[in-house]
């Protein structure tokens, strides 16, 4: 698949076929994902994969602070993953302190683009994703057993689409762009 074509067709996926997505596949869509820039390359991002009915069921009943999107979504998707983030590395020097006056904040953005690279990689792959932020990051780590030093980024339903959302209306070039002579 061309690159624009990904991007312009990639789409958020809320309802899926019942199957599962094999590991080798999702382990060919973070092994692209791994390929996302990152602060002096450290690489904070990290994926944890459920397919367990269980914990996700938990996650969308007491995780997702009762929006009913995500509860849904997770309930039907084949597989969660939960996206995490080393804390403190990137946008930092080694001895601790800050390179940007973003500090740690810059964690985020690494994670976001690696994240966005999963979803693009997925599509690529005939999986679609949808990526979501309404949820309690505590709450979420009580469910699903998060590495010290991480915390939750974002999570991510993913599984083969099962339905074929358009695209909504974008905002022009004219709109997003100044030019500064």
């Amino acid at each position: 698949m061309e690159t624009i074509q990904c991007i312009k067709e990639r789409r958020s996926i809320r309802k899926f076929q019942d199957r599962k997505v094999p590991h080798e596949v999702i382990n060919e869509i973070i092994g692209a994902a791994a390929y996302a820039p990152s602060w002096k390359n450290t690489q904070v991002t990290r994926y944890i994969v459920t397919e367990d009915r269980d914990k996700m069921n938990q996650i969308a009943d007491g995780c997702v602070l009762g929006f009913e999107y995500n509860i849904d979504t997770i309930r039907k998707a084949p597989a969660l993953v939960i996206v995490t983030m080393i804390e403190g590395r990137s946008g930092m020097e080694k001895d601790g302190s800050a390179t940007t006056p973003k500090g740690a904040d810059w964690g985020v953005f690494d994670t976001g683009i690696a994240t966005q690279t999963f979803c693009l990689a997925a599509h690529d792959k005939g999986v679609g994703t949808v990526i979501m932020g309404i949820f309690d990051e505590s709450k979420v780590s009580e469910v699903i057993p998060v590495p010290e030093g991480q915390k939750v980024a974002a999570l991510i339903a993913m599984g083969y689409p099962d339905e074929e959302p358009k695209a909504p209306r974008r905002k022009s070039v004219e709109d997003l762009v100044t030019y500064l002579d």
